[in-house]
């Protein structure tokens, strides 16, 4: 198991500090060699701009890929978006000589080179295939008797045949982690849709966003699920935030906590909802925690 670099991306650090935290605790306790990524900038974000501009998106993800590089670690992400565009760009780069040395190129106006030494992990992605689900398991210290609902999220299974996890319609690998911590993962009709917010819809089309976003927040109602749990920090504010934006657009009320997987499994691991920052979210989740774990 390579050493990791830990990039945060945009989001976590700006609108979730507790993502941040929970995670770096996790990864501690269990004794993971990681350090953060510093100097990184934006992913950037994989879809509107790499539809514009292809050769500046690729060598800004290039950039954040060659600082791990330099450092001797694969890169570790906790966003779907993220790992999107820095896996795609580590792909592309080590798959086409000729786009690597044009990249390169704009890389050496600032003394750096993409290399092709280091890969990109999803932290969902690296527990499943490095740690396992009994892993995961070992290190459940509080068994969580929480009913999941657990969104996937587009760009940590798409392009399916690169990121290789089987079957995009009904995946299981990260409802298996989330049942390593004792919860249980219910299933929910359009389960893996999108939450509305990627690909500019969140930016452009706010109520269209909302829309899709009030389809998911019903359907998990009607399943019964106490809390949602995702491993993007985009969907995240989406599926949290995105209450409140629907309570003030048209009166609908959920309140349905929301949880990223790190701060699920910290959770289990013993930590208080307080270490992990979970008092910071817009839906706050104490009575459910306080009853249920």
């Amino acid at each position: 198991m390579k050493n990791l670099s830990l990039f945060l991306g945009c989001i976590v650090p700006n609108r979730y500090p507790g993502i941040e935290k929970a995670t770096k605790l996790v990864l501690d306790k269990l004794g993971i060699n990681w350090s953060d990524l510093n100097g990184a900038s934006c992913c950037p974000a994989p879809g509107v701009f790499r539809s514009f501009d292809k050769a500046s998106w690729l060598a800004l993800a290039t950039r954040n890929i060659a600082l791990s590089e330099a450092m001797d670690r694969d890169v570790l992400t906790v966003c779907n978006g993220c790992y999107g565009s820095l896996s795609d760009a580590n792909h592309e780069m080590k798959n086409d000589p000729k786009l690597a040395k044009a990249t390169n190129k704009h890389l050496a106006g600032i003394d750096m080179e993409f290399k092709g030494t280091s890969d990109v992990r999803h932290i969902v992605e690296f527990f499943y295939k490095e740690l396992g689900v009994e892993g995961v398991r070992d290190k459940v210290t509080q068994p969580l008797d929480l009913k999941v609902a657990v969104h996937y999220g587009c760009h940590l299974i798409k392009p399916s045949k690169e990121r290789g996890f089987g079957s995009v319609e009904k995946p299981t690998f990260f409802d298996e982690l989330v049942e390593a911590t004792g919860a249980t993962s219910v299933d929910y009709a359009d389960k893996m849709a999108c939450c509305g917010a990627g690909g500019g819809v969140r930016s452009a089309l706010l109520d269209k966003s909302l829309d899709m976003a009030e389809h998911k927040f019903k359907k998990i109602t009607e399943a019964g699920a106490d809390v949602i749990v995702n491993a993007c920090p985009f969907c995240h504010l989406q599926l949290d935030y995105g209450q409140i934006e629907v309570k003030e657009k048209n009166g609908n009320e959920y309140a349905i906590p929301v949880l990223h997987y790190m701060q699920l499994l910290a959770l289990a691991m013993g930590y208080s909802p307080e270490d992990i920052g979970l008092d910071m979210n817009f839906i706050k989740a104490g009575n459910i925690l306080e009853a249920k774990v």
